[in-house]
Order: C-alpha cells, then structure tokens, then sequence
C-alpha cells in the first residue's frame, strides 16, 4: 500500500536561481532566506523520507477544460521561460517521471463526480518553472510527475483532484512527496514601481492587509488547523493567493482536507518577490496519519 510521506509549500520565484551577485544586490547585499531554505528542505525534510515519487502540484501550469498530469516516462530538453527568458534561458532539466502512477490518479477521478484529469505523454509538453526552478536544489533520484493548476476550477474542483491523488497512491508501493509550488498572497507592484519594491522585505508586499492575511494562514498552519484555511479561503481569495491557491487546496485534501492536522514548520523566512508572499513550509506527518 502506498503513502503519503511529506508535503510542503514551497516557492519557486525566479530570483532563486539567478546568480547569486544579482540576488545580493536585488536584496540591499544580502541572501535571500529562500535560497538556503531549499537546501535545508533537501537535507533535513526530504532526504531523510526517501520518496519515490515528487508530485509538483504547479501554480504556473494552467490548464481549462481539465487537469492534467503528467505521465511521460522521462521528461528531458531545455527550458526557456516566456515570461522571463532573461532569468531563465535554456535551462536543462531531466526528470524520471511514473506513468503508472499518473494514469492512476486520472483513473480516480472517473469515480469523482466533475473531476476530469487527463494524463499527458507527449515528449514536447515541457514542465513550467514552477517545477523547473526546484530541481536544482531539491531533485534526487526519484521520479517527478507534474499536475496542473485548473484556471476555471474552484475549491471544490482542487479539493476532488486531492483526493484523486490520495486514492491513487494508496492502491500503489509508492512513498511519495506533495509539494505545492507556489506563493501565498500573490500581487505584484506594478511595472514604474516594481524597482523600488524587490529587496524581500515584507514591508514591500502588496496589497494593503495582505501580510496579515497570511500571518493569519501561517499560523494556522502552524497549529495544524487546515480547517480554519478552508473555511476562511472566501476572505483570503481577496488577496489573490497565486492559482487561487490551488496548489495548496489540492495538497490538503489529499491529506484529508478539513480534517488534516499537520502542523507545518518553515524553511524560509516570509519574504517579498516584487509584491508577492514567498515561503516554504514543510508538514510532518502525524505518526498515526495525517488527520490525527
């Protein structure tokens, strides 16, 4: 039988993997805590539950009409972002992926009511940065599989994905890891300002009361209360969590949703991307499960 091991929040923002004299300088001569955050998620949290699989649930991979997951058996090229090809230009990448286990979590979801998930083989399909900028820090020899962020889905629609995922990996062997790339509060200053706002400060995160909207997230997740985040995403949906915060919402229900007591840890500070809310937060698994 199959397990869910770990599950983390991560960030993915591109400033990770400039070279470090332009992070230093982005950031008034000092490192960013996300940098060295990625490394100590590696050693201290994932290293030590040996997974065979990594599940991206990716906040830049939008998808319409269905969620996609993918399922080629080795993912390999070159990325270059569109967004910014200037920070992220023919980057190589070569992941094993697990076919199987993708084809699984398509197939739970014929028995979801309106949850469609389609697994995607073909070889041109590249990965989004959302995925890519975290192989450099956090890729061992396990597979990675791929799952899109639904542009028209709802929490409902996340929810039925997550527990697609949890169903699926249950009926295999595998140890695997969620991580939901993304950030939380997720606004950017605009292009004139955007300058002026990019050392990681949270002071320069935008809009106004969106840092303590997250505050209040951080804390509940680290009590463990995933119910308190559900029931107040309505609220939280005014300060834009990126993808509507499907990656998050997709990796708590395949935890157990409401019922999910993981007390989450961080490995970053909380910091400013050009008015955006980036962090990683790792949850331990309970020792009899995630909802207890």
């Amino acid at each position: 039988m199959g397990d869910i091991v770990g599950a983390a929040l991560v960030a993915h923002v591109p400033t990770i993997v400039l070279p470090e004299a332009i992070r230093l300088e982005l950031n008034e001569g000092k490192e960013i805590s996300l940098v060295p955050g990625l490394h100590r998620l590696r050693e201290e949290y994932l290293a030590p539950l040996q997974p065979d699989v990594i599940i991206v649930l990716d906040s830049h991979w939008y998808t319409t009409v269905e969620t996609v997951v993918s399922s080629a058996d080795r993912r390999k090229g070159f990325f270059t972002s569109s967004e910014l090809p200037r920070g992220m230009s023919s980057v190589p990448y070569d992941m094993p992926g697990d076919r199987a286990l993708a084809e699984a979590i398509a197939a739970e979801a014929e028995d979801i009511e309106a949850c469609w998930i389609t697994p995607i083989d073909n070889e041109h399909l590249h990965p989004e940065y959302a995925t890519i900028n975290l192989l450099e820090f956090l890729q061992g020899d396990e597979a990675w599989i791929s799952i899109s962020s639904l542009q028209t889905g709802d929490p409902l629609d996340f929810h039925n994905v997550g527990l697609a995922i949890a169903r699926a990996v249950a009926k295999t062997d595998r140890r695997v890891v969620l991580l939901a790339s993304g950030a939380m509060s997720h606004t950017f200053w605009g292009v004139r300002e955007l300058r002026q706002h990019e050392s990681s400060d949270p002071s320069n995160i935008t809009p106004r009361g969106a840092v303590e909207a997250d505050a209040q997230v951080l804390d509940a997740w680290y009590r463990g209360d995933h119910a308190w985040v559900i029931d107040h995403m309505d609220a939280y949906a005014q300060f834009r969590p990126e993808a509507r915060f499907a990656h998050y919402l997709t990796m708590a229900s395949a935890l157990g949703g409401r019922e999910c007591r993981a007390v989450g840890r961080p490995f970053s500070e909380y910091e400013n991307s050009i008015g955006t809310a980036q962090i990683h937060v790792a949850f331990d698994r309970p020792s009899d499960g995630w909802t207890n």
